[in-house]
């Protein structure tokens, strides 16, 4: 059993931050747009594609499928001529819960995909069902069998049908999934009930972009019509807009006066109402540039997780570290994902007055927040754990950070760039002087 410890973020709290930050490429949009170039018998150009853990599995399960992968800084060029494999090992898939989104692209290509099912953050139940019929609405022959989904399009043609797909709930995997199987399939695909998210959005643009019919990517209805093949492209990722939101959440938690860009700000509506409803203020400095102002007396609000347009689920860990230092009550409720709130008991470590009922954390604000160990469970827990840290009087250890390093692109780079007293501790002599027991206590 090896001795070597795992990296360790040290935070010095309540040091003010100031400047601007440039905000990376969507995650989420770059690992589906990344399954999306096994559609493409050509190549595949992507920028502004982040440096993150995540993507670099996806980049290894593609090149195992045979793709060939190249990154010249934030770029990938990606030869998707030749496909040799339609089966992913479990080891790859099972580091990757995005690596299952495969399964639409392989079908369409070749006609047969066996993809292990899928692994990512243990936040709740995220099953794949809704793949599964859609794609069998579409014509394949699909089990489950010892783990692995088995999918086989049936006759000569080895081509998906276009077919009426209704979502009984408007997730953007299977959105995501079955718009990418119906670019390639014979006839027309309608998704109804589609997830509306704008890595949908993104994903939706580059197809066309490649040349497949999509209308009403960004609405509940999407319509495909089917193309015998897609061609080379060149694309840009759009920008990460949970990345934007940490941030904002950053200038508010240390009440300092952070920009951001680039972003898209009709994606952060929900976020920035929210901001705004506590009291801060949210400056457009031009098209995709936002600026926070924030408030030395943050009032407390309520937050409820829905689908987008809603308030992200992906923000509300962020947001519960805000919230507990808001003056009087709040109520987040978490409608998406069952097993979110396990960075409460992390919060609660730093002097947070939380309490949990079912999927909903009462939280009454409190002075001040002390800083301690604390042990990430997910990716976003682990940038609330950090924000909270921030903002806490003294020193905060956060562990687990290869939670964080799945999501946020040199998170705590950027943050030095804004002023605050946070490193990554890594070598033996930079993890000497950490008392071992607050690293055996979490």
């Amino acid at each position: 059993m090896s001795d070597v410890l795992p990296p360790v973020l040290e935070i010095v709290g309540r040091i003010p931050l100031q400047g601007e930050v440039r905000i990376s490429g969507a995650k989420n949009s770059a690992l589906v747009i990344l399954t999306g170039t096994l559609l493409c018998g050509e190549d595949c150009h992507i920028r502004n594609v982040p440096r993150l853990m995540d993507v670099e599995s996806m980049m290894e399960i593609l090149t195992f499928f045979g793709l060939k992968i190249q990154r010249q800084g934030d770029t990938l060029d990606v030869d998707a001529r030749h496909i040799t494999q339609s089966s992913a090992p479990y080891e790859l898939v099972s580091k990757l819960r995005a690596s299952f989104f495969a399964i639409g692209p392989l079908l369409a290509r070749l006609g047969v995909a066996r993809v292990p099912l899928p692994g990512g953050c243990a936040i709740g139940a995220r099953p794949v069902d809704l793949h599964v019929r859609g794609l069998r609405e579409m014509g394949a022959h699909v089990h489950i069998e010892h783990g692995v989904v088995h999918a086989v399009v049936p006759g000569s043609s080895r081509r998906l049908k276009g077919a009426k797909i209704y979502l009984d709930f408007p997730s953007v995997g299977a959105t995501e999934t079955l718009m990418m199987a119906a670019t390639l399939a014979e006839g027309d695909t309608t998704i109804e009930n589609a997830a509306q998210e704008p890595e949908v959005v993104d994903l939706a643009n580059f197809c066309r972009a490649m040349g497949a019919k999509i209308r009403g990517a960004g609405t509940n209805t999407i319509q495909i019509v089917g193309v015998p093949r897609l061609h080379a492209v060149d694309w840009s990722i759009v920008p990460d807009r949970i990345e934007a939101g940490t941030f904002l959440v950053a200038g508010a938690i240390t009440q300092s006066e952070i920009s951001i860009f680039p972003v898209v700000p009709d994606h952060l509506t929900a976020v920035v109402a929210k901001l705004e409803e506590m009291g801060h203020r949210i400056v457009q400095d031009g098209l995709n540039r936002l600026r926070i102002v924030p408030t030395d007396c943050p009032q407390a609000v309520d937050i409820e997780t829905l689908p987008f347009p809603g308030f992200p689920t992906d923000m509300q860990a962020q947001f519960l570290a805000l919230m507990t230092l808001a003056e009087g009550n709040s109520v987040v409720t978490e409608t998406v994902f069952e097993n979110r709130m396990r960075h409460v008991a992390e919060l609660k470590r730093m002097g947070a007055n939380i309490r949990l009922r079912g999927n909903n954390a009462l939280i009454s604000g409190v002075p001040l927040l002390s800083g301690a160990p604390v042990m990430s469970s997910d990716l976003r827990a682990s940038a609330a754990l950090v924000l909270a840290g921030l903002a806490a009087e003294g020193k905060t250890l956060v562990q687990g950070l290869h939670h964080l390093d799945r999501g946020y692109d040199r998170l705590d780079r950027k943050l030095q760039g804004l002023g605050a007293q946070i490193r990554r501790l890594e070598t033996p002599e930079e993890l000497a002087h950490i008392p071992q027991l607050a690293l055996k206590e979490i």
